[in-house]
C-alpha cells in the first residue's frame, strides 16, 4: 500500500510540473535585441507592440527523483532563435554541467542527479544565447532559479532527547510533567509534510500528551512512589497532520515520581531491651533505636523525644543528623541499690509535616524501652558531701577538726578505712584515723601563716583498696588574739622651733595581724616612760588612729634637736594585747609660711624641683665634660706612640728581602750590606775570632781569607748576644701592651724538600771543625756564574792543606 501511495505522489507531481512548465513556455516570448524598446530602435514595430527578449521564471524540480532517464526540468529559448541551430545556449552557476546539463541547440535542461531539497533547496544558474559562428552574445545573461520541490520524504525527529521529567506523588490530573518537541526535516510552507501531531503509545494509562504542544500531563491521581518511582512513556510524533500515509517517529519519556510526606515513621520493634552497668558516666550511650520511613530525602527526617515523666529525669534521647537514628544516653547517675530496671517510652515524629496528607492519618509512632542497671562493684561514698571544717588556731596537737564518713554503697556493706592524699599535705600538718575518718592536727597551726589548707581525703575499701573515693576538704584556721598591734610604720615627725601649743604634728595608725570577727579596735596612750613628758601631747581619736600635738611654746635646735615619744597601742583582745613604738620628731627651721627650710639631720630641704630646662642643660654640659677627657686621652696616647716609634728602631728597617739571584759574589750594587751590619759592630767579632793573633785584626788583612772563611764561620764563645736579647724583648713588650700597633713580625714556614740530593749541600750550618772534609771541586762544572766561587772553595781547601801539613 505504500509503494502505491508513494506511486500515486510521483504522478500528482509530475503533473504539477508539466502544468508549470505549459506555463512558463507561455511567458518567455522573445524580445528584440540588447534592449527594451528604447526611441529609434528598429526593434519597434508599426503597430507600437515591442519585440520583447526572455524573461526568465524560475523552474521547478521534484526532490528524490527514482527514474532512470534525466529528469526534464525546464527549457530556455530566445526570439531570434529560427531553430535552423546558429544559436548556441549555455548554463553557468551552481550545478551547471554536473546536476544539471542543457542542450545547446534545443535548450532543453535537465537534472541527472538525485537531489535532496532537505540539503538545498534551490540553485541559481545564469543563462547565455551565442552565435554558434562568431560566439557573440544574441541575448543579455539572465539569472534563473531552480528549485527542488519537496516531498513528504523526512519523518518526524526528537532532537532534544532523551526526556527525562518528574511529577510528585499523589499529583492531581492533569499536572504538567514536560513537554517533548519532534521536527521535521520537510518544507514547512508546502502541504502538510511538515505539521506534526503527538500521541502516546505505551503508558496511556497514566499520562496523555496534547497532540499539538507536545505536553505531558499525568492522567491519574494515585501515583505513589512507594509503589512505582519512575515510568517509561513512548511519545510518537506523525506528521501529515495523522493523516493516513504520513511518516511518524517516535522518543522514550523517563518520569520520575517524587516523594512527599504522606507515610508516617513506625518503628519495626514495640519494645527494645538494653543494659548498662551502674557506673556509667553521665553522657554514656545505651543503645540506639530507629523508626522506619518509607519516604525519601527530608521527608524522612525525624526527631526523637521521652514521653514519661521518669525517662525524662534519667535518660536523654537525641537524633543522630546522618542515621536518623535516636541515641538514648544517661542523664543522671545510676544505682543498682535504688532502681534495677527502668522503662522509657521513646516517641518519633516527622520533622517536615506536609499539611495536605495530615488526614492521612498521625506522623508519629512510640515504642519502649527497657533498660536494665547491671550492679559492679563501687567504691565508698562520702556521705553527707560536706568540704568545710574549721579550727581555732591555737589548739594542741592531736586536736580532732572534724570527721569524714563514708559507705560502701554495695550490698555487701564492706568496711571502709581512710587516709590523706599527701600531695595535698606534704608537711603533714593533719592525720586522719583509718578506721573512724576522725582528722586531728598534726602540727601547730598558724592562721597568719595560712588561713586555710586544702587536702584530699581517701576512702577505700578495708579489703579491696583499689576501689578509691576522693573528697576535697577545706579547712579554715579560726583567728585566735595572738599577735600585738604595732605601729603602721617607724613615724617620723617635724615640728618648728617656732610652734605653738596644740599644733598638729603627726597622725599615727597601727596594723594587727590578728582578724577578729567583730573587727580591731585599739586604743593609743603614752608609755608610762613618757609621763612626765611636757613637750607633746597624745590624742585617741576613737577611730584606731591618734594624735599628736605640741604642748609648749618653740623649741630651739641647739637645746636638743630630737625628741623620741614613746606610744603603748593596746589591741581588744581577748586577751588584750599592747605593743610600744617610738615616734621620731625632730626640731626643723621653718620660714615664715611653716614650710620647714633645715633640719640637724639635714642642711636644707629643697621644695622646689628642678625644671625641665634646668635638667637638660647639666645634662648637656656634663656630657661636653666627657668628651673633652676622652679626646685628651686619645691625643696624650697617640702621641706617646709617635714619640715611641721614633725613639726605638722600627723592625721593618731591618727586613731585607733576598728573592733575586743576583750577580754572583761580585754583584754588590744588587743590595746594600751595610743594613744588616748597622747592629752589630761585625768589627771586634772580626778581632776577637780565633782567640786573636796579632795579625789577624790588623787592616791590611787579605780579604781573600775572609771570604775563604765564610762558609766555615764557626760562633765564638767570647760573643755577646744580650744586645739582641735585650732587643727582641723590649719589642715583644711593646707590641705586648700596646694594642694599637699593628703587628710587624712574621713567621716563616720552611716545608721538607724531599729526601737526599744527589748534589750536595753548600750550607756552612754542619761545618764547625777547621778540617772540613767536603770536596767542593764539582763546583766547576756548573757554569760561569759558579766558576767564582769554585775557585775560592778551592783555594780555601788548598790553604787548609797546607796548614796541617
Amino acid at each position: 500500500m505504500a509503494k502505491g501511495l508513494r506511486g500515486f505522489l510521483w504522478t500528482m507531481l509530475l503533473l504539477f510540473c508539466a502544468i508549470q512548465e505549459l506555463g512558463s513556455w507561455a511567458m518567455h516570448t522573445a524580445v528584440e535585441g540588447p534592449g527594451l524598446g528604447e526611441p529609434g530602435d528598429p526593434a519597434l514595430l508599426a503597430g507600437g507592440r515591442v519585440k520583447r527578449g526572455w524573461v526568465w521564471n524560475q523552474f521547478f524540480v521534484v526532490e528524490e527523483y527514482t527514474g532512470t532517464e534525466p529528469l526534464y526540468v525546464g527549457k530556455i529559448h530566445s526570439d531570434s532563435d529560427e531553430g535552423d541551430g546558429s544559436i548556441k545556449y549555455t548554463i553557468s552557476g551552481e550545478g551547471a554541467g554536473t546536476i544539471f546539463l542543457i542542450d545547446e541547440i534545443t535548450g532543453d535542461i535537465h537534472a541527472t542527479e538525485r537531489l535532496d531539497r532537505e540539503q538545498k533547496t534551490f540553485y541559481t544558474l545564469r543563462a547565455q544565447a551565442r552565435d554558434r559562428q562568431t560566439d557573440q552574445l544574441l541575448e543579455p545573461e539572465s539569472e534563473f532559479i531552480i528549485k527542488v520541490q519537496d516531498i513528504n520524504d523526512s519523518e518526524p525527529r526528537f532532537l532534544e532527547g532523551p526526556y527525562i521529567g518528574s511529577v510528585a506523588e499523589l499529583s492531581p490530573i492533569g499536572t504538567s510533567v514536560m513537554q517533548v518537541m519532534a521536527s521535521d526535516a520537510d518544507d514547512p510552507t508546502y502541504g502538510s509534510s511538515a505539521r506534526v501531531v503527538y500521541s502516546v503509545l505505551e503508558g496511556e494509562q497514566h499520562f496523555t500528551v496534547d497532540s499539538k504542544t507536545g505536553v505531558i500531563r499525568t492522567a491519574v491521581a494515585d501515583l505513589d512512589r512507594e509503589t512505582q518511582d519512575r515510568y517509561e512513556v513512548v511519545i510518537r510524533a506523525t506528521d501529515m497532520a495523522g493523516q493516513l500515509g504520513g511518516l511518524s517517529g517516535s522518543t522514550t519519556v523517563t518520569i520520575v515520581v517524587t516523594d512527599v510526606n504522606d507515610n508516617p515513621p513506625r518503628f519495626p520493634q514495640k519494645m527494645y531491651q538494653f543494659s548498662i552497668v551502674e557506673t556509667a558516666p553521665v553522657g554514656t550511650a545505651i543503645g540506639r533505636v530507629k523508626a522506619e520511613d518509607s519516604d525519601v530525602g527530608e521527608n524522612t527526617d525525624m526527631t526523637y523525644q521521652v514521653k514519661d515523666e521518669e525517662g525524662v529525669e534519667m535518660f536523654k534521647v537525641t537524633t543522630d543528623s546522618n542515621t536518623q537514628e535516636a541515641v538514648i544516653t544517661v542523664q543522671k547517675p545510676l544505682d543498682y541499690e535504688s532502681k534495677k530496671v527502668h522503662t522509657v517510652v521513646v516517641e518519633a515524629l516527622n520533622k517536615f509535616v506536609d499539611p495536605r496528607f495530615v488526614d492521612l492519618g498521625t506522623f508519629r509512632d512510640q515504642t519502649i524501652v527497657r533498660v536494665s542497671v547491671l550492679d559492679v562493684d563501687e567504691p565508698p561514698e562520702f556521705r553527707p558531701p560536706s568540704n568545710l571544717m574549721e579550727v581555732q588556731e591555737d589548739a594542741h596537737v592531736g586536736s580532732v577538726v572534724g570527721v569524714v564518713t563514708a559507705l560502701d554503697p554495695d550490698t555487701a556493706n564492706h568496711p571502709v578505712r581512710y587516709a590523706i592524699d599527701r600531695s595535698t599535705d606534704a608537711e603533714r600538718i593533719f592525720d586522719i584515723d583509718a578506721k573512724t575518718g576522725a582528722i586531728v592536727t598534726g602540727k601547730v597551726l598558724d592562721r597568719e601563716t595560712a588561713g586555710w589548707h586544702n587536702i584530699t581525703v581517701l576512702a577505700m575499701e578495708a579489703d579491696n583498696h583499689s576501689q578509691v573515693s576522693r573528697a576535697s576538704l577545706r579547712i579554715r584556721i579560726l583567728d585566735v588574739n595572738d599577735n600585738p598591734p604595732e605601729l603602721a610604720t617607724p613615724y617620723e615627725a617635724a615640728v618648728c622651733e617656732d610652734a605653738k601649743p596644740g599644733q598638729l604634728i603627726q597622725t599615727i595608725s597601727v596594723v594587727d595581724r590578728d582578724e577578729p570577727q567583730s573587727g580591731h579596735r585599739f586604743y593609743f596612750t603614752l608609755a608610762p616612760e613618757a609621763t612626765n613628758n611636757h613637750h607633746f601631747s597624745l590624742l585617741d581619736i576613737q577611730d584606731n588612729t591618734a594624735a599628736v600635738h605640741t604642748q609648749r611654746v618653740g623649741f630651739n635646735r641647739q637645746e636638743q634637736d630630737v625628741y623620741l615619744l614613746p606610744i603603748l597601742v593596746v589591741d581588744s583582745g581577748p586577751p588584750a594585747l599592747s605593743s610600744t613604738g617610738t615616734l621620731t620628731i625632730r626640731v626643723c627651721g621653718c620660714d615664715s609660711n611653716g614650710a620647714i627650710q633645715s633640719c640637724n639631720s639635714t642642711a636644707y630641704v629643697v621644695s622646689a624641683t628642678l625644671s625641665p630646662g634646668a635638667l637638660i642643660a647639666l645634662l648637656v654640659c656634663v656630657l661636653i665634660l666627657v668628651v673633652l677627657v676622652l679626646l685628651i686621652l686619645t691625643l696624650k696616647r697617640h702621641h706617646k706612640s709617635h714619640l715611641t716609634s721614633e725613639d726605638d728602631e722600627d723592625m721593618r728597617d731591618n727586613v731585607i728581602k733576598y728573592n733575586d739571584e743576583g750577580g754572583g759574589e761580585q754583584d754588590t750594587e744588587a743590595y746594600d750590606m751595610s743594613a744588616l751590619r748597622s747592629l752589630y759592630d761585625f768589627s771586634e767579632i772580626k778581632a776577637g775570632d780565633g782567640g786573636g793573633g796579632p795579625g789577624e785584626g790588623a787592616p791590611g788583612r787579605n780579604p781573600a781569607s775572609e771570604l775563604h772563611a765564610l762558609p766555615q764561620w764557626v760562633q765564638s764563645p767570647d760573643l755577646d748576644f744580650s744586645v739582641f736579647r735585650d732587643y727582641i724583648c723590649r719589642k715583644v713588650e711593646q707590641a705586648d701592651e700596646d694594642l694599637s700597633v699593628p703587628p710587624y713580625d712574621s713567621f716563616q714556614t720552611y716545608a721538607f724538600e724531599g729526601s737526599d740530593s744527589p748534589v750536595p749541600s753548600l750550607s756552612s750550618i754542619n761545618t764547625w771543625s777547621s778540617s772540613s772534609e767536603q770536596d767542593f771541586s764539582y763546583l766547576g762544572g756548573w757554569g760561569p756564574r759558579f766558576r767564582q766561587l769554585a775557585a775560592l772553595y778551592a783555594g780555601r781547601r788548598g790553604e787548609e792543606d797546607s796548614e796541617e801539613s
